[in-house]
């Protein structure tokens, strides 16, 4: 039996990104030996789209406050590589992780198939393309 999914994140720098997962973004975990840390993620769920191509998958992590959020994590040094977008589904953007690749960010406007950590009314979903204010 299926009893949870293990992400791989492939970056230049594993060991400055496994610091910034560990130190900035507060993820805890273990150490599987040599150095190679294990996170524990938050809960997850997976949507699967169509794509013509195929062959590729994306990670994005999910906040209740997309604002501040982004303003908690540009105090620890975070820079995000572009603005906030109202996607419809969510609101999205982008920060770079210390190798200068990219890791995605979102506040969900849609039905979600794991709850919220704390009971907000979710505002309703957007048309997509509406863009929200820009960040450097």
């Amino acid at each position: 039996m299926i009893f949870g999914a293990h992400a791989l994140v492939y970056v230049k720098d594993a060991e400055a990104t496994r610091a910034f997962f560990r130190d900035v973004l507060g993820f805890r975990g273990v150490d599987a030996g040599e150095g190679w840390l294990i996170f524990k993620l938050p809960p997850a769920e997976m949507g699967v789209h169509p794509d013509p191509k195929g062959g590729f998958h994306e990670l994005y992590f999910m906040c209740d406050d997309i604002e501040k959020t982004m303003a908690d994590l540009e105090k620890k040094g975070v820079v995000f590589t572009k603005p906030v977008e109202d996607q419809g589904y969510g609101l999205v953007t982008a920060f770079r992780l210390p190798d200068g690749s990219k890791m995605g960010l979102y506040e969900p406007r849609h039905p979600m198939a794991i709850a919220a950590p704390r009971k907000a009314k979710r505002k309703p979903a957007k048309k997509a393309g509406r863009k929200s204010r820009a960040r450097k």
